[in-house]
């Protein structure tokens, strides 16, 4: 017979109340007293009634998370810490896909409007391909992260313009006179992540008094290793000769590092090569990679953080929330 909130109360000698405080994570329970709860809870493999607890209260116990592209190294680690933190407010999830597919954020939104999920989270790769900026009359609980900037609703994000001048003044400040950027946006490939960093790629440039020459845009047609690569070595046939190169992602920077190598063109001494986001794979490129950083759990759990007081209060004015970055310096530069 399945265990019961009772069996747990009456197994860890306290009310069922204080169990659904321990499993909901919205009351403080003290540690010892929590720590007797768990013990209980995984004794008797107890389950919570989801269904049950959404009658009680309104609430489904779940919320959508939605990247563009799942197959990227990225997506995979923040999806990795937003479903730890879930499970710390008590939340399972449900993935979801939206590419270029804004009707995909559409069936998120109307889920949310029936009350079949408590909230969502949304990743648009652009303003005009986002269903909110479209569908914004009587929102669900939802928050925006990435780049995509609508007043109507709750969003976290980097910095991305200042994260891309950073890294393109730290390239100049080690003697790089002609810095690459591969991933720009124009009429091959757009986006609101690719617009921003171009932008503060164009930035570091001029606060470093370096021209800005067109023929080092590199633009791709997708963000993907593959791409880049084939970008990079198409530029350097055409005879762009630069002496650093700054991909938008590590997931390009990997593509890039990949054809370079190919060429036997050596990094860091012919040319620096660095990238944006530090996923794992760049820590053990070869040579590890320079990239900018952030705390992708501080981002989860803030993101989350908001769409719990959003479900909770919905009369709460949208906030925008900035996560700090930093510069990690790896093997992959040096100094001209």
């Amino acid at each position: 017979m399945r265990a019961t909130v009772r069996d747990v109360a009456a197994r860890a000698g306290v009310s069922p109340k204080t169990v659904s405080n321990v499993i909901n994570g919205v009351v403080f329970v003290r540690p010892d007293t929590r720590e007797r709860v768990e013990k209980a809870v995984a004794d008797l493999q107890y389950v919570p009634n989801l269904s049950a607890r959404g009658l009680r209260n309104g609430r489904t116990g779940a919320i959508a998370v939605a990247f563009p592209d799942l197959s990227m190294e990225y997506s995979a680690e923040m999806l990795d810490e937003f479903v730890e933190v879930a499970h710390e407010k008590g939340w399972t999830i449900q993935l979801e896909q939206t590419a270029k597919r804004p009707e995909r954020e559409r069936e998120l939104l109307s889920r949310g409007r029936e009350h079949l999920i408590d909230g969502l989270v949304l990743n648009p790769i652009s303003l005009e391909a986002s269903a909110v900026a479209v569908d914004s009359d009587d929102l669900p609980p939802v928050v925006l992260i990435g780049e995509v900037e609508v007043d109507v609703v709750d969003r976290v994000s980097l910095d991305s313009v200042a994260a891309a001048r950073d890294m393109t003044t730290h390239l100049a400040g080690l003697g790089h006179t002609r810095i690459a950027a591969v991933g720009t946006n124009g009429a091959i490939f757009d986006s609101a992540t690719a617009r921003v960093r171009t932008e503060g790629y164009r930035q570091g440039l001029q606060a470093a008094g370096l021209p800005l020459d067109p023929a080092l845009e590199i633009e791709v047609e997708d963000w993907s290793p593959g791409d880049a690569g084939d970008a990079i070595l198409r530029a350097l046939d055409a005879g762009v000769a630069p002496d650093a190169i700054f991909c938008f992602t590590d997931t390009m920077a990997t593509g890039v590092l990949s054809a370079l190598s190919g060429r036997r063109i050596r990094v860091p001494d012919d040319v620096s090569v660095v990238g944006f986001d530090d996923v794992a794979s760049a820590r053990f490129a070869s040579p590890p990679l320079t990239t900018v950083s952030f705390d992708k759990h501080r981002f989860a759990e803030v993101t989350l953080t908001m769409l719990s007081d959003r479900v909770n209060d919905r009369s709460l004015p949208p906030r925008a929330v900035r996560i700090p970055h930093a510069i990690v310096e790896r093997e992959s530069v040096r100094r001209r």
